[in-house]
């Protein structure tokens, strides 16, 4: 009796691994075997930039309202610890926004915070 194959899967499966290697250099998106093992790098790459780009928004976002907390006469750290002490629950991504895109708002907050500082 033959030996019986699953060619169509076979196919199907290098086909989709050629596919997620389109762009890549050379024959890194032409031969299987290489487009399967830079793609699968490329997923590991994927799967730990998203995690990191979490973390540099929080960073941008902290920087962002610490350049307004020192124009409005505070540094980031007295303006967080003011805000808490006046029960102010804004995350960091509203308190840039609000420091990008209203700045009178933001001055008004950084008032509150003086104000719960002493």
């Amino acid at each position: 009796m033959p030996r019986s194959t699953n060619n169509p899967a076979t196919r199907a499966r290098r086909k989709k691994v050629l596919t997620r290697a389109k762009g890549f250099r050379q024959s890194r998106s032409k031969v299987y075997q290489f487009a399967k093992e830079f793609s699968e790098k490329a997923l590991d790459y994927s799967w730990r930039d998203r995690r990191q780009r979490k973390r540099s928004m929080r960073s941008r976002w902290i920087i962002r309202v610490n350049i307004a907390a020192r124009q409005a006469g505070l540094t980031y750290r007295e303006l967080i610890n003011g805000l808490k002490k006046a029960q102010v629950e804004l995350n960091r991504k509203m308190l840039a926004e609000l420091a990008l895109k209203e700045p009178d708002a933001f001055r008004k907050l950084a008032e509150l915070a003086k104000q719960n500082l002493s």
